[in-house]
């Protein structure tokens, strides 16, 4: 008599999707398993699919990849030699999913469920200290998601009776539960036996089996028990993150900490790595998700975490949080500048250069200079200040520059990290990206400190700061000397906050 699984098996045989991703993952694994792991037998199933193989390469020239290699990425031999077998041939199996997994009926659920796996496995490898475990953790984190896509794709209406009774909460074991109920086996269940039909390692199916009950106390001994766990908590990561709010994402940071010989912070941190990947993996793949949806909330630039500082006044910076600007500014006019396509690329160029340089032993000034450098060139900056925290007064204060009067700037800064009194310092305690498009806004005006109404006075600024375990410790300034200078889209918002981080990732390695 069939089994579930057999079934199931059965009717997906039967549309032409499955025979091809079963056969496309086959050549994949049957190249990893060769002994000599052979580059050319991976580069041969890859460029198979022309579509699986731009992705590919735009994923491995992306932001994320750059620090791998020097100059654009061109053929797939060349991205296994710099980023890595491992790490190319998880990016090909997830790539894969992707491509044979595109339904026009339901695209925006495909497009959601894959995007929830890709960042459980960005969690997971961020969660990771060593480069060859995180890229198991990836591919075991997000196939552990495998039952679930393959439910999604295959049998959309059982999927929804599904998630139907799961919002009831008669079932205590959740989606497994409900699964078992709708498909006669649970999700794990059905991922795990696709994957053994597949032929994927043992070591992957072990993975994609969750661990049950609480998270130990202590880190397990065995490598391929810590994958589980890791796995486990890069989808409790996700879970918590669609949930909403920052309690339940330290809740699970809390949970998981001892388990994985974590801090909580750095759990916290590692989650803010991994929306920084999702986001770059977002605009390559073209994934973007619709406004509002709840899995929009994964792309968000920081993680939900406690709240910070409270401002003893009325917070007027909230409608200065740094985003895109629209096409028109009430009030006044954005200026000329270069076209944002030439913006972009600067940025771009300057990421790639800075990524390149902090592959090989560096100083820390160099990267910071290379990244204001960066800045400063591609927007057409008045000026732009690089301010680094004096332990002794705990005070930010201006050390490098360029532009217009910068080192007067740089003089005259001081920004007190002891209160959120003025403007700047409530922005930097906050950890608040923030684009102040006009100054002589009164309730902007207020706030400025007399530092900057005696020394700077510029009518548009900037600022970015670099903050680490949730303290600041340094601040990039920049400013225009017009209302409405500083316009940004969204390709640039996302390259200067990676310009940033490229500066923040250069203190962490140097202690």
């Amino acid at each position: 008599m069939p089994t579930p699984l057999d079934l199931l098996i059965e009717r997906m045989q039967r549309r032409g999707e499955f025979p091809a991703l079963s056969a496309a993952v086959a050549g994949i694994q049957n190249a990893t398993n060769s002994e000599r792991q052979s580059v050319s037998e991976l580069t041969h199933e890859v460029l198979k699919d022309v579509a699986l193989t731009q992705k590919l390469l735009r994923l491995v020239n992306s932001v994320h990849y750059a620090h791998a290699g020097r100059g654009t990425v061109s053929t797939v031999s060349r991205a296994v030699a710099l980023v890595g077998f491992d790490a190319v041939r998880n990016l090909a199996l997830s790539l894969v999913l992707l491509e044979h997994m595109r339904d026009v009926k339901h695209a925006e659920r495909m497009r959601e469920e894959f995007l929830r796996a890709l960042m459980a496995g960005s969690v997971a490898s961020a969660l990771c200290a060593l480069s060859s475990e995180s890229e198991e953790a990836f591919i075991g984190a997000m196939f552990q998601n495998l039952g679930r896509m393959l439910t999604a794709f295959y049998f959309p209406l059982e999927a929804a009776e599904i998630r139907e009774l799961v919002h009831t909460g008669k079932y205590q074991t959740g989606e497994e539960g409900a699964a078992m109920k709708v498909l006669g086996l649970g999700y794990e269940a059905f991922g795990t036996g696709v994957a053994r039909l597949w032929g994927l390692p043992e070591s992957l199916q072990r993975c994609m089996r969750k661990p049950i009950g609480q998270p130990p106390v202590r880190p397990p001994e065995l490598p391929a028990e810590r994958q589980r766990w890791v796995a486990q908590a890069g989808n409790a990561v996700v879970d918590a993150l669609l949930q909403g709010g920052g309690g339940p994402l330290r809740q699970v940071a809390d949970r998981y900490a001892r388990c994985l010989a974590l801090a909580p912070q750095e759990i916290l941190e590692a989650t803010a790595r991994a929306r920084e990947k999702l986001a770059v993996l977002v605009e390559v793949l073209n994934l973007q998700p619709a406004a509002g949806s709840a899995v929009s909330q994964l792309l968000l630039c920081a993680p939900a975490e406690a709240p910070p500082p409270p401002v003893p006044q009325e917070d007027v910076l909230a409608p200065h949080a740094l985003k895109a600007s629209p096409p028109a500014q009430s009030g006044f006019a954005p200026l000329a500048r270069r076209n944002s396509p030439q913006v972009a690329d600067l940025l771009a160029a300057g990421v790639h250069d800075i990524a390149t340089a902090m592959s090989e032993p560096f100083q820390v000034n160099d990267v910071v200079r290379m990244v204001i450098e960066t800045m400063f060139r591609a927007l057409s900056f008045q000026r732009i200040v690089f301010c680094l925290r004096d332990a002794k007064t705990d005070t930010l204060v201006g050390r490098l520059g360029l532009g217009e009067g910068w080192l007067a700037t740089a003089h005259a800064m001081k920004v007190p990290l002891k209160t959120p009194g003025d403007l700047f310092a409530a922005v930097c305690l906050k950890g608040a990206d923030t684009l102040i498009a006009d100054t002589t806004e009164p309730r902007i005006a207020q706030r400025l400190p007399a530092w900057y109404r005696q020394h700077v006075q510029a009518q548009a600024f900037l600022l970015l700061p670099l903050t680490s375990r949730q303290m600041p410790f340094a601040l990039i300034y920049a400013d225009h000397a017009a209302p409405g200078g500083i316009v940004l889209d969204e390709k640039e918002l996302a390259l200067l906050r990676t310009l940033r981080n490229q500066a923040v990732t250069a203190f962490r390695q140097h202690g």
